[in-house]
């Protein structure tokens, strides 16, 4: 697909993946609005409508809106999400809820609302879910249960509308972005546990960088259409391994994050059982 005059809408474009991947889609020549509770700041922030995912009304008319003025839509990118720490064992409280609010009922409302420009044009829909839909891992119940309902809305909506559109689920690792600021203020620091560490210096790093993600999803916008994808060589080892050998991974993951918490360098507020 050659992306130059393609319309699109994306989710979150206020930072982060969100962001840069609009600041790519632009560079092609598309023309691009976001949705974002937030303004955001820099060249692109007159884009933005601000809208609230978690508010039916207001996403409705933020989408219609949106779609008019860019004469129809092309492209649709539900990137947006929360992420903050629980007990899985403690009753779910409000940050639950907003977790399946925006991360998931937020994805269905813009998708609902765009779904008539999308089928007109024969577009495509860019799911964006989280290798934490399927590698499993502590602290987080919400955010992992959210994505992976995400990924099963995702396959179903293929199912029902793929003759028409088409539909790309996206499971970007860690990036440096504010998505994690409430979780690394609270002692949970993805950045140390996805960076392995030999004699006190950084060896390996499994982080994903921004303009190499943006890359990608310009790749998965316009590029041969695709189910599922990761963002990089070691997303995409890390999707394969969970889908494959899913109790390998969750020994992994438990291994680490319990070996960091011990050792002090991870101090979780929730009073963890490793």
């Amino acid at each position: 697909m050659n992306l130059q005059g393609k319309r699109v809408l994306i989710t979150g474009a206020a930072s982060g993946l969100g962001a840069a991947t609009m600041d790519a889609l632009v560079a092609r020549g598309c023309e691009v609005i976001g949705i974002d509770r937030i303004a955001g700041s820099g060249v692109h922030a007159s884009r933005i409508v601000i809208a609230d995912l978690a508010a039916p009304l207001e996403i409705r008319e933020a989408v219609v809106a949106a779609c008019a003025r860019l004469g129809g839509l092309d492209i649709l990118i539900n990137n947006a999400a929360v992420l903050d720490l629980q007990d899985p064992g403690a009753p779910p409280a409000l940050d639950a809820s907003e977790h399946l609010d925006i991360n998931l009922l937020g994805t269905w409302r813009v998708t609902a609302a765009a779904l008539p420009a999308l089928l007109e044009s024969r577009g495509r829909i860019v799911n964006v879910a989280s290798l934490f839909a399927v590698v499993n891992a502590v602290f987080i119940p919400a955010y992992c249960t959210s994505k992976r309902a995400m990924v099963a809305y995702s396959d179903v909506l293929r199912m029902q509308y793929g003759d028409r559109i088409g539909v790309v689920t996206v499971y970007p690792g860690f990036m440096r972005t504010p998505i994690h600021d409430k979780i690394t203020r609270k002692g949970l620091s993805v950045a140390r546990i996805v960076t392995f560490m030999l004699a006190g210096r950084p060896v390996v790093s499994l982080e994903e960088p921004l303009d190499v993600g943006a890359r990608s999803m310009l790749r998965i916008c316009g590029g041969r259409l695709r189910r599922d994808c990761g963002l990089t060589f070691f997303g995409s080892v890390s999707l394969f391994a969970a889908r494959h050998v899913p109790r390998f991974v969750d020994g992994f993951v438990s291994w680490r994050i319990g070996r960091l918490v011990r050792s002090g360098a991870l101090k979780i507020s929730l009073e963890p059982k490793i």
